[in-house]
């Protein structure tokens, strides 16, 4: 079957791209992994916040002009889940990109003949890589980890160079793994009421909000996890959620104070022409 890591040989070959899911900070070392996945075979490595900041000016969009209850749909355990639990509700998941599919579509874009790996703290982002032509492969991060201790990669001493990304650096929508990320990043205010607005982790807590729903809300933002990303399944770390959470804010201020050269930075003019609307949930 395509996109299983059983499939691949590494040290890879020819050119790829790895896409991290921000949570990667929960299980392994900044900018240390940057070097790991080098060391594995892949010439570029760029972190997913871009393809969420795209994806945000679309519930930007829909959310000021819909007038029905808006359920995220940037996690495909929720999609996957409505489907087949809630099906009455599947009318009303956003037909937009996750931030995984969006920066597929941005990386095949600026490169063209590169493999695309996307490493992932779930396995429902396998389910949802099936019905993209943009994603060859996902890695959770348990395969991930066994990769780089099959190669004891993390044994290697790495010289303290200040290696970056490779290019879309966007700082703000870091805290997407958290439970409620996407609300927080997407600029709603002004074009829907917080009052409007509920944020929900965990698919027991989101089951019983859609068994007996509160009309006055019109967004939902939900994770099928408990804590967002941080929570998924295949994140190694023992870690309680708190403190997982304490390590991706403290990533973010070591990333807000990085300098990043412009060729880097993630510009809106490098997604020109994409869409970024899915049929993904509606499959």
């Amino acid at each position: 079957m395509k996109k299983r890591v059983e499939c691949l040989k590494f040290p890879l070959k020819g050119k790829w791209v790895a896409m991290l899911a921000p949570s990667f900070v929960v299980d392994f070392s900044y900018p240390k992994i940057i070097l790991q996945l080098k060391d594995l075979g892949i010439d570029k490595v760029v972190e997913l916040t871009f393809g969420a900041k795209m994806i945000n000016r679309h519930y930007h969009e829909t959310l000021e002009n819909s007038k029905k209850l808006v359920i995220s749909s940037v996690c495909p355990g929720i999609v996957e889940t409505i489907k087949s639990r809630f099906p009455q509700y599947k009318k009303n998941l956003i037909l937009v990109d996750s931030p995984m599919t969006a920066m597929a579509k941005i990386c095949k874009k600026t490169y063209p003949h590169h493999k695309i790996i996307f490493i992932a703290p779930c396995n429902f982002k396998k389910i949802e890589a099936q019905s993209s032509k943009n994603i060859d492969y996902v890695l959770d991060y348990k395969e991930l980890n066994e990769i780089i201790n099959k190669f004891q990669l993390n044994k290697k001493k790495y010289s303290e160079v200040n290696i970056l990304f490779d290019k879309f650096y966007n700082d703000y929508t870091k805290i997407y793994p958290l439970s409620g990320g996407l609300s927080k990043t997407a600029n709603l205010k002004g074009i829907i009421k917080m009052k409007e607005v509920k944020i929900i982790d965990g698919m027991d807590k989101i089951g019983k909000f859609l068994i007996k729903p509160n009309r006055n809300i019109k967004f939902l933002d939900v994770t099928f996890c408990k804590g967002g990303c941080i929570g998924g399944p295949c994140i190694n770390s023992p870690l309680p959620l708190l403190l997982k959470k304490r390590k991706l804010l403290s990533y973010m201020r070591v990333a807000n104070k990085e300098k990043i050269p412009a060729g880097k930075k993630g510009l809106i003019k490098e997604a020109d022409k994409l869409s970024f609307k899915s049929e993904y949930p509606n499959k």
